[in-house]
């Protein structure tokens, strides 16, 4: 009878522990930017199709990287390519590059430390996201201004806004549809419900 008691308490143990973390991990994922795309901004700016232009690619990534096990993140297509976590490592790197021009910051190596996980990693690339994106939106910078710019040692390199457009921006939501495929490729597709047309997922 001791046994029993023993027995139900250990398993009423386990399943308040697994509701805790389901419940945590969906707390988690609802704080996060880009599950829905924002509204859109009610004029053409050019700083407003910019940020226009990042919400999709938050809105690719979320959906790109939503839901991913150890077993997606450790594939690679072959042994020369990136795996999945290692793609995601270099959109990280390319949000901060996003960020940073936006916020007229150079990129200068040992400015950053990336993080090491892979739920660290995708929150942390949302949010630069969405800061470049909000900035964009506020009035307070001009595109002109938002100069990429990168520093090694003493030399410094510049480039309009305009190679954001077709270098880190472009290149990050190159990188989202490489992890689409590879998450498909290891067993866990794309949620089929995402509407990246409308920027929502039906319930």
């Amino acid at each position: 009878m001791k046994s029993l008691k023993h027995l139900f308490l250990f398993l009423f143990f386990v399943a308040m522990t697994s509701a805790t973390h389901t419940a945590m991990a969906q707390s988690n994922e609802s704080e996060l930017p880009y599950r829905t795309i924002p509204d859109y901004p009610g004029s053409y700016t050019p700083e407003n199709v910019a940020a226009r232009m990042i919400d999709g690619l938050g809105f690719r990534y979320y959906w790109a990287t939503e839901g991913l096990r150890q077993e997606d993140l450790d594939f690679r297509p072959s042994e020369e390519a990136r795996s999945s976590f290692e793609t995601l490592i270099h959109i990280y790197g390319l949000s901060r590059v996003i960020r940073n021009a936006v916020e007229q910051k150079p990129n200068a190596s040992g400015n950053d430390i990336t993080p090491e996980d892979y739920e660290g990693l995708r929150k942390a690339t949302l949010e630069n996201l969405r800061a470049a994106s909000e900035l964009l939106k506020s009035g307070k910078v001009k595109l002109e201004e938002c100069k990429l710019s990168f520093q090694r040692g003493d030399r410094t390199r510049e480039y309009p806004f305009w190679n954001n457009i077709n270098g880190p921006i472009a290149d990050a939501i190159w990188h989202c549809g490489q992890v689409v495929s590879f998450r498909r490729s290891s067993g866990n597709p794309f949620n089929s419900k995402v509407s990246v047309l409308a920027g929502t997922v039906r319930e």
